[in-house]
């Protein structure tokens, strides 16, 4: 009896090691991929360790080869051209494994919480507007989706779960409404595969997508030490979401990332712009792939008083929009979508995706893929004047000057003097020039624009991109309200 146990139990280890050494390949290399064209594409995986690894792809038919290391890891790059498909990808460590369905085009990594992971059929009593219709209408087998599901982890994972899915009716209303917005029309407009690689997370923090190397010039994040206090906090843990969902990608071949975060983080604004600068330079880094683009959506207007517990402070969400405004001129190849125009009072999770997914878009085909006649970037705060009783303000990046949706004259606009208390100003549009006054501010020194949580925004370039909510004094954030 003990012989036939012993027997059994070898058996099945030999099954269990015969198992193990097959080639195998992350979840993101999968049947319905998309690679990146025209680069040295990077893929890995796990095969009989010391054993020489083959891939052939039947877009040329040659053969690559690497070898596993003695733990079974083997990395290699393969040289992919223009853009097509389908194509097929095999790879053979003896025992081979083919991946069918695969594209060459353009792969965009799409991150942030809940206003990126906003799937097209929205959320419970959140509808996305025309997500219905526009899911019907969207199959077309030149986008592929993935989204990466939900894993808080105190410590680096290997893999990810998910699978690429080709663009149907079905698999559009589970993906990012942003994303998927995004990703139409660079495929209208480039004319080749699109692959979209969703990685969000509804309430993450900026922290949870930092390594603790990226968080370690910010002393007041505290680091988990347990995987207990990570399952307590879980997406607004630092370094959480890194570890359980975006490690596993780093190395991707892929184009660049689109990025939707910030409202988990509007009440402690004061180092976002540096915090959000070193996820960009950490990923970059981390990635290896040079500075890659990184185009992120700014967060709407919203009511914050209606997330905000009775007794707690309250915090004003334009210092934060004002700490995002600032990251594209700290890093570069970077871009901020403008939302002032498109929030909503009571509800943080605006019905209009293709609106933020489509000004994504703008920045991805005038920036990085040349495209000409394309203006991307919302004009932007440049100085003031004082004149008399009124301020001037002045605009870059208003090549066609400014527009306003209210005929000539802002309805957001505040005026203050010595005293620093504003007051609601005229604020009339001239030529390329927004001249601001009050009656109760005889000798003003500051204007302020937008600056609150809810604002529906109503000044923009002539090209349609509205302007950020913007201030032109640098006074100290006043400490947060109590109830």
């Amino acid at each position: 009896m003990k012989l036939r146990t012993m027997l059994m139990w070898c058996a099945a280890l030999t099954v269990i090691a015969t198992a193990e050494a097959e080639v195998r390949m992350p979840a993101i290399f999968t049947d319905h991929m998309v690679l990146q064209q025209q680069t040295d594409a990077r893929l890995w995986g796990w095969a009989t360790p010391n054993k020489r690894v083959t891939v052939r792809p039947t877009w040329n038919n040659e053969t690559y080869a690497t070898r596993a290391d003695q733990e079974g890891r083997w990395r290699i790059e393969l040289p992919t051209p223009e853009a097509g498909g389908p194509y097929e990808l095999t790879i053979s460590d003896g025992e081979e494994l083919t991946l069918q369905n695969v594209m060459l085009g353009e792969v965009w990594v799409c991150s942030g919480q809940s206003n990126m992971e906003m799937p097209m059929k929205g959320f419970k009593n959140q509808p996305v507007e025309n997500g219905n219709i526009d899911a019907a209408k969207g199959t077309n087998p030149n986008i592929r989706l993935f989204t990466v599901k939900r894993n808080a982890q105190l410590e680096e994972v290997d893999d990810v779960i998910g699978a690429w899915a080709e663009a149907k009716p079905l698999s559009i209303r589970d993906f990012s409404a942003t994303a998927y917005y995004f990703g139409r029309m660079l495929e209208e407009e480039l004319q080749v595969p699109v692959g979209l690689i969703c990685v969000a997370w509804g309430g993450s923090a900026c922290e949870a997508w930092m390594t603790p190397e990226m968080l370690a010039a910010f002393p007041q994040v505290k680091l988990p030490s347990t995987q207990a206090e990570v399952d307590k906090t879980k997406q607004r843990c630092p370094t959480a979401l890194w570890n359980g969902m975006l490690k596993p990608l780093v190395g991707l071949s892929m184009r660049g990332v689109i990025w939707y975060q910030g409202c988990d983080n509007w009440n402690r604004a004061y180092y976002y712009a540096d915090l959000h600068a070193t996820l960009i330079r950490g990923w970059r880094a981390q990635w290896g792939i040079g500075d890659f683009p990184f185009f992120y959506c700014q967060i709407a207007p919203f009511d914050y008083d209606i997330i905000t517990a009775q007794g707690q402070p309250r915090y004003n969400s334009a210092y934060l929009r004002e700490q995002q405004a600032k990251v594209e001129h700290m890093v570069p190849n970077s871009g901020m979508v403008v939302l002032l125009d498109k929030g909503m009072k009571d509800g943080i999770h605006p019905y209009d995706k293709q609106t933020p997914g489509e000004r994504l878009a703008l920045h991805a085909l005038a920036k990085t893929y040349g495209f000409e006649g394309i203006y991307c970037d919302s004009p932007i705060y440049k100085s003031m004047e004082v004149v008399g009783n009124t301020i001037e303000i002045s605009f870059d990046r208003s090549p066609m000057w400014i527009s306003c949706k209210h005929a000539f004259e802002s309805k957001w606009v505040k005026i203050a003097g010595e005293d620093r208390v504003f007051h609601p100003a005229k604020a009339k549009i001239k030529q390329k020039k927004l001249i601001v006054s009050s009656d109760a501010v005889p000798h003003p020194v500051a204007v302020r624009y937008g600056f609150e949580d809810w604002v529906e925004g109503d000044l923009f370039g002539s090209d349609g991109l509205p302007i950020s909510s913007f201030r032109t004094d640098d006074w100290p954030d006043p400490a947060p309200i109590k109830e």
